[in-house]
């Protein structure tokens, strides 16, 4: 809380002294601040207000603070800056970085820029990657050892090659045509005598993302491995770059927030709920829920099937919102629990009979518990007030084993719809919990009132 009320009062500072007409000074406090902060600041401000700081800070300070932002942030911060300008930002940025906002920009914008770029290469070469895979996350390579450099050797060559200590991780061992063939642990190198070789330290054994992998998939390598960066190859095993743990951070959380809002029943965002367009958030939200309400509607129809046994027992209406309810939030209990396991690499496709077999009894528990519960709850009312009539006992066992049923359905129909979306190529994040709670509704009220017709029938139907 102390933290965020700091930031609050500098976002009003800043603005105060915009609004005073003090650009310079607001520039000054701006640039002094940790980039991370200067960039909450800057994404708090009216676009024109952006547009004159902007103007006012040096390249290098919007490099650092382009860094902090997430991408449609510094693309929209990045329209305030001419070709020139932006290309001087560019330059000053990690090449990683500047490929991501460049690849978010109009192509024609984009080769422009890169065509005033001094450092262009570096960028260009990332950019023949998609965002989403390994190749598109990952940085350039660091400077590499060979096998056969004495220890002695290799720190002067890095001394030589690495602009700062914070960069080094691991140090990699190429051969002779670049392929990666080794990893040397920097703590194994400091304590290794001078004169011994590479070689003799270097690790064979090389956990490596390819350059086709998808982003999920490098975040659980490193994650499996407690790695601080993983080295990315191509199909010949050449090293091209490293994925390191800060970027897989941010690939983590976009992955988690997607994945709450699919879950959630709605389109991903792709944008900050305070910086995306009003039109735009409508869209994204107004899809699923249309979807959702002429699922829902089905309710109705199923309900209109079993009109007569309504008529003749208006008792069972009183238990509707119980069974449907139910049956939704066990199925979304379900969906959320194998969506995640998805997502950590917990669950597998080929896992599909352990899961069904294991939300089998799940769902068999889970059913008997509210089913007990139910009937317990009409008996005990049926011995105070006459409300269910004098066949109350069917009633209740209606009820109870409606339950079972219905929550049995909702757990086995929740677990099983992620991995068949998997399985179809679709994101298993897409069977959100308001899909399967749909769902169960219209069939649990099939359950309900098929189990009401068996043992009601004779009495009060």
């Amino acid at each position: 809380m102390i933290e965020s009320i700091k930031m609050t009062d500098a976002i009003t500072q800043v603005n105060n002294l915009l609004l005073a007409n003090q650009f310079d000074d607001a520039a000054q406090m701006l640039g002094g601040l940790h980039p991370a902060d200067g960039a909450e600041i800057l994404m708090a401000l009216k676009p024109e207000y952006q547009a004159v700081l902007i103007d006012r800070l040096q390249a290098t300070e919007l490099a650092e603070i382009f860094e902090q932002m997430h991408e449609e942030a510094m693309l929209a911060a990045a329209h305030h800056l001419d070709v020139d300008d932006l290309a001087d930002v560019l330059d000053e940025m990690e090449p990683d970085m500047a490929a991501d906002l460049i690849g978010e920009m109009d192509p024609d914008d984009a080769a422009e820029v890169l065509e005033q770029m001094e450092e262009a290469a570096p960028v260009s070469s990332l950019l023949a990657y998609p965002y989403d895979t390994a190749g598109g996350l990952m940085n350039l390579p660091p400077p590499s050892l060979r096998r056969y450099m004495t220890v002695k050797e290799a720190f002067a060559f890095l001394k030589q090659h690495y602009r700062d200590a914070s960069e080094i991780y691991y140090v990699y061992v190429l051969d002779r045509n670049a392929k990666l063939i080794g990893v040397v642990n920097l703590r194994a190198l400091i304590l290794a005598e001078p004169e011994q070789t590479i070689e003799e330290l270097m690790n064979r054994d090389v956990i490596v993302a390819r350059v086709d992998m998808d982003q999920e998939s490098v975040a659980q390598i490193i994650r499996k491995y407690d790695l601080i960066a993983v080295p990315v190859v191509d199909a010949e095993h050449k090293l091209v770059g490293i994925v390191t743990v800060d970027d897989v951070v941010d690939v983590a959380e976009a992955e988690a927030t997607e994945d709450m809002q699919k879950i959630g029943g709605m389109e991903a965002l792709d944008e900050p709920y305070m910086n995306i367009a009003f039109s735009r958030m409508v869209r994204k939200r107004a899809g699923w829920l249309v979807v959702l309400f002429l699922g829902e509607m089905l309710t109705a129809t199923a309900m209109s099937f079993f009109e007569k046994e309504i008529e003749r027992a208006v008792v069972l209406a009183l238990f509707v919102p119980l069974i449907i309810s139910s049956g939704g939030n066990s199925g979304s209990q379900a969906a959320t629990l194998v969506i995640r396991a998805l997502a950590l690499g917990e669950v597998r496709l080929r896992d599909w009979w352990r899961v069904l077999r294991r939300e089998l009894w799940a769902g068999l528990a889970l059913g008997s518990i509210l089913g007990s519960i139910g009937f317990a709850r009409i008996t005990l009312w049926s011995l105070v007030a006459d409300t269910y009539g004098p066949h109350w006992m069917l009633v209740a066992l209606t009820v109870g084993i409606a339950l079972v049923g219905i929550v049995l359905w909702g757990t086995l129909a929740g677990s099983m719809l992620p991995l068949l979306l998997s399985r179809l190529g679709f994101d298993p994040a897409s069977s959100s919990a308001p899909f399967v709670a749909t769902l169960v509704d219209v069939t649990g009220l099939l359950i309900y009132f098929s189990v009401a017709a068996i043992l009601l029938r004779g009495t009060l139907l």
